[in-house]
């Protein structure tokens, strides 16, 4: 059986908590050593980066990647929540909206914004969650979250910029590319506001999370068949794979020693900035390390080690 030492790209169905979905790999596969890096809503569906054994302590490198997205926003009324989960309030009956007015709410979206989190939200404030109080039917004061939204665009399918549902809403498919903590919900909120209309989260998947997506994507089902019949290797993506966009070095015989002994390793002169993390392989390309480089003393100083011996 291969070593369970790596990266599961799950493609998480609606219904169930980010921490169900780890639950349920974790009985698939028999594996104590599991965890998400970052949640997605119940109601949500998409990407969710599953990371095992050894590669559990790489979540700090995977927290704040770029997201995509791929939304249904429903103009007409908005909710308690932001999304379809919420109880919904007054309802107006939206107009027809030309592309210009459309086009103007995204762009005034789009690039460096502030946000308010949502009282529905997992963040703490004050060590307490958000989501507990509002549950109670408290609502406090949250300072606003800088975050940058890199495309807020259209995707029409059968050509359609709106749908108009029956129930006199209409339905609007977007495209979001944004920065880590960014809350589509409220971006979907504040769409409808630039229009002049409640809205709310309606379907919402994630496409995208950093170097992920959803072509790497099995569904839990396909999980169970490929540890079945022992295919794991087929799906399980090597533990570097969740450090791709960071610079690498290949060690020798010796400083794989030293490296998986947390010892620093001396380095030939680069243009690493002082401080930045290197990926640290061995000659058969296994990820070793990852270690700070110090310019001053021209070496690397492993702080998260995956090598042989490190437990």
């Amino acid at each position: 059986m291969i070593a369970m030492d790596g990266v599961l790209v799950i493609d998480k169905p609606s219904g169930m908590t980010s921490h169900d979905v780890v639950a349920r790999a974790r009985h698939i596969l028999h594996e104590r050593r599991i965890g998400h890096t970052g949640t997605l809503d119940p109601f949500a569906t998409g990407v969710l980066v599953i990371l095992l054994g050894k590669a559990t302590r790489l979540s700090q490198f995977l927290s704040g990647v770029d997201k995509e997205y791929e939304a249904i926003i429903r103009l007409g009324y908005s909710t308690d929540t932001g999304d379809r989960t919420g109880n919904p309030g007054p309802h107006a009956q939206p107009r027809n909206f030309t592309e210009q007015e459309i086009e103007a709410a995204l762009q005034s979206l789009r690039g460096d914004i502030d946000q308010i989190p949502p009282m529905y939200s997992a963040k703490k404030v004050e060590g307490r969650k958000l989501y507990e109080l509002a549950r109670r039917g408290e609502s406090i004061e949250r300072q606003p979250v800088r975050v940058c939204i890199y495309d807020f665009a259209a995707i029409t399918p059968q050509g359609q910029l709106i749908k108009d549902n029956l129930d006199g809403t209409f339905d609007f498919h977007a495209r979001v590319s944004c920065s880590s903590g960014t809350y589509v919900r409220t971006l979907a909120e504040d769409f409808g506001k630039r229009l002049y209309v409640g809205a709310h989260l309606a379907e919402l998947r994630r496409t995208r999370v950093g170097d992920f997506n959803l072509d790497q994507a099995i569904t839990l089902d396909q999980l169970k068949i490929h540890f079945g019949e022992e295919s794991i290797g087929e799906v399980l993506l090597p533990p570097g794979a969740a450090l791709s966009r960071l610079p690498f070095v290949h060690l020798s015989g010796e400083d794989v020693r030293r490296a998986n002994h947390g010892r620093e390793v001396k380095v030939a002169e680069s243009e690493w900035a002082d401080g930045e993390n290197v990926t640290m392989y061995d000659a058969g390309k296994q990820l070793i390390a990852v270690g700070r480089y110090d310019a001053r003393a021209r070496s690397l100083r492993p702080h998260v080690v995956l090598g042989e011996g490190s437990g």
